[in-house]
């Protein structure tokens, strides 16, 4: 019994879930590079989101940080620093460095800003003129995973904070004039049910991704799913063993694709096809356009590919672009469907 209690609790892993391959496609591609902007979770309740969430930060490779750091500063790259570190590094002091795991940080429901961004204590900071500052989760979650479960429930307030801190790579906390500024780089995994509502466009276009999980129908592979869960839930270690050469190789996958990824490269043919992809779906803005060329060049590497290849490109379009399609209360096609459609159609791919 001690032994079990002296382990973390286990985690569900990765490579035994079954079917989802969409989700976990995003999942992998925007840790590879997490500048794809995250990815948007939304489907029916009980189809493993929040597992698939919480078992891709188990096969992510160690980090190596500032040991006491508040904010998983890096050891050597300045944009993923604290000011207090950049400082102690000016002054020549010495800095130890440990590893960790990467950060997976659930943000609740109820969570306040406060909590979010951090607070400045004023009183301190006023009589003894010390900044002192009370990390929230943005810290956290700084070089990791930031989770937030039914985000379409969230206060569109905190949406934009948790979207501008990821997409500038910075939390910045002003209070009566006193400002304090950390890094705040993370992969945004937000999930939802659609019947409960859905994002307003303006937030939800700024998802990288967007993947829509539907309950598996094939009963086969739903019975597969129910023994691959009644198996861990009797025994996760045994469970554990059983896939830890695969959770090893996907592991190895990832770090080599991160590696790999600044020397991939795609051909200005191809960007100028997703663009017409993107003009003919009459998408707002450039982001879509930018996303998918960021997602291709990872699937490439992932598959340890040095050019993008057409295949990249339709694999991963639809999840970049489905969610960015304005909404016609007359379209009877799903837009999922709309982006194959167009993307096959200017590719000359049939169907």
């Amino acid at each position: 019994m001690s032994i079990a209690k002296d382990k973390t609790r286990p985690v569900f892993p990765f490579t035994a879930i079954v079917g989802q391959e969409e989700m976990k496609l995003a999942l992998i591609l925007n840790v590879i590079d997490p500048k794809i902007g995250g990815v948007m979770i939304m489907g029916d309740r009980g189809t493993g989101k929040s597992t698939t969430i919480r078992a891709i930060a188990d096969v992510l490779p160690q980090i190596e940080v500032i040991k006491d750091d508040l904010f998983n500063s890096h050891i050597s790259n300045y944009d993923l620093m604290s000011d207090s570190v950049k400082k102690q590094i000016e002054e020549g002091e010495n800095i130890i460095s440990t590893f960790i795991n990467v950060p997976m940080v659930d943000l609740p429901l109820g969570a306040t800003e406060d909590r979010v961004c951090g607070t400045i204590d004023i009183e301190k900071a006023l009589t003894e003129g010390i900044k002192t500052f009370e990390p929230g989760l943005l810290a956290k979650a700084n070089r990791g995973i930031l989770y937030v479960d039914e985000v379409n429930l969230l206060d569109d307030h905190l949406v934009d904070i948790l979207l501008d801190s990821a997409a500038s790579g910075w939390n910045t906390v002003e209070r009566e004039g006193i400002s304090i500024r950390h890094p705040a780089r993370f992969v945004l995994v937000g999930s939802g049910n659609p019947e409960e509502g859905e994002l307003r466009p303006q937030l939800l276009d700024r998802f990288g991704m967007h993947a829509e999980i539907r309950t598996v129908k094939d009963p086969s592979l739903r019975v597969q799913i129910v023994e691959q869960r009644s198996k861990f839930d009797n025994n996760p270690y045994i469970c554990l063993q059983e896939f830890k050469d695969q959770q090893e190789e996907l592991k190895s996958s990832i770090v080599k694709a991160q590696e790999k990824l600044s020397s991939v490269t795609i051909d200005y043919d191809l960007r100028v096809k997703i663009s017409e992809i993107c003009s003919t779906l009459d998408v707002d803005g450039l982001r879509g356009d930018i996303v998918t060329n960021r997602a291709a060049k990872a699937l490439a590497a992932y598959q340890n590919k040095e050019q993008v290849e057409i295949s990249d490109i339709k694999d991963v379009i639809t999840l970049c672009l489905r969610h960015r399609l304005r909404k016609d209360p007359l379209e009877t096609m799903d837009s999922g469907f709309k982006v194959k459609k167009v993307t096959d159609s200017i590719f000359n791919l049939s169907s």
